[in-house]
């Protein structure tokens, strides 16, 4: 592994390992499934394969069967974009390498696992929530604040912050953001206070809207859309799971001053329109919907209608008369781009859905990672 420097090891532990803190919705995407968490299984083989896609990642490897044979096995890791996030790279997986694994085995596919820790060849041993650096900050002493059209420049790949695995002083080990994993370990910060940093939305539902939200099943690739590869919302999908997003501003071929917004997650885009003063008539309703932007002052509003029928965030459903409005302001001294935002839905909510995130200039560069469930559970749905 070239010029990577290893940050922290933790425990061979699971169940403490799972608290996720960050700004915006926190759902895990499928938790553990069906994994026999409680039974440690350790495997030994050939790394076959390494699959880097969302919204997990696979080793694949042989082991040596019951009758002599090789035995295909795969072992659940992390999505993509965590793992290049936490300083990984496919440079680190070597075909052929003897590898020996600790993980749990799937209750119904013998040829599935989930990966705790692994040691591939003579290579130290690496853990599932393992952090890597390449202590490259990110270079913005070029980067002008502002376009030569007197708008901010918010242009540029953006990423929630990383959060590590971090011990705090009575020995619990959770996800907390970079910034306040110091005082986490200190015991100057408990998991209150810094869930408090960013709180999440409330819903305030309708009945329709609160039966729906009742009768959703979290784990379904009926109704979790991410389960079957598929983007949640413009909303939730931005900072879930800490994706890298790309945001682009330019004047297109016919003169129209537009802004692009890639997402990184489930690799979907949106267009802001700048300048266009209402939405066009007879909308053909989208994930991403139609969009309208203008500044007030350095803050880009933006007015989005026209979002298909489907899930807001789990367990919130929305439906097509889905209103959303969102306030980008960028920090000058701290380069962090703030989003605040605000969802009204009349069938389903009787109050705005509110909350807001920030995203900072990302050190992993913005990309396109495939999307490949390879869940046993989740493998009847078509992708």
């Amino acid at each position: 592994m070239k010029a990577i420097k290893f940050i922290q090891k933790s425990a061979f532990a699971v169940a403490s390992a799972t608290t996720l803190l960050c700004g915006g919705p926190v759902l895990a995407h499928h938790g553990t499934g069906l994994y026999e968490i409680a039974k440690d299984t350790e495997y030994s083989g050939t790394l076959t394969e390494m699959e880097l896609v969302n919204p997990h990642s696979y080793m694949h490897f042989d082991v040596t069967g019951p009758d002599g044979k090789p035995f295909a096995m795969r072992c659940e890791m992390r999505g993509a974009t965590l793992i290049k996030r936490s300083g990984w790279s496919l440079e680190m997986f070597v075909v052929g390498a003897h590898v020996e694994i600790k993980g749990h085995p799937h209750r119904d596919d013998q040829h599935a696992c989930y990966l705790e820790s692994f040691t591939l060849g003579d290579a130290p041993t690496i853990l599932r929530n393992d952090q890597f650096s390449t202590n490259i900050p990110v270079d913005t002493s070029n980067r002008p604040l502002r376009l030569l059209s007197g708008e901010p420049n918010i242009a540029g790949d953006w990423a929630v912050e990383q959060s590590v695995l971090t011990i705090s002083p009575s020995g619990s080990r959770d996800m907390v953001p970079k910034s306040q994993t110091a005082a986490y370990a200190a015991g100057t910060m408990t998991l209150q206070q810094i869930r408090a940093l960013n709180p999440s939305a409330r819903p305030s539902y309708t009945e329709v809207g609160k039966a729906a939200a009742d009768a959703f099943r979290m784990w379904s690739i009926e109704d979790n859309p991410r389960l079957s590869c598929k983007p949640t919302s413009i909303i939730y999908d931005w900072t879930f799971d800490w994706p890298v997003n790309r945001i682009t501003q330019t004047t297109t071929a016919g003169g129209e001053q537009v802004i692009d917004m890639e997402y990184g997650l489930y690799s979907f885009s949106r267009r802001i329109h700048l300048g266009m003063d209402s939405h066009p008539d007879n909308l053909t309703p989208s994930y991403a919907g139609h969009s309208i932007g203008r500044w007030e002052g350095d803050t880009l509003v933006v007015d989005t209608v026209g979002i298909a029928e489907g899930v807001l965030a789990p367990p919130t459903r929305n439906s097509d008369q889905l209103h959303v409005v969102e306030r980008f302001t960028l920090d000058p001294v701290t380069l962090a781009l703030k989003r605040e935002f605000s969802a009204e839905d009349p069938v389903y909510l009787t109050a705005p859905y509110t909350s807001s995130d920030t995203v900072l200039l990302s050190d992993v560069p913005f990309d396109h990672p495939p999307c490949k469930e390879l869940t046993p559970e989740f493998q009847a749905v078509p992708q």
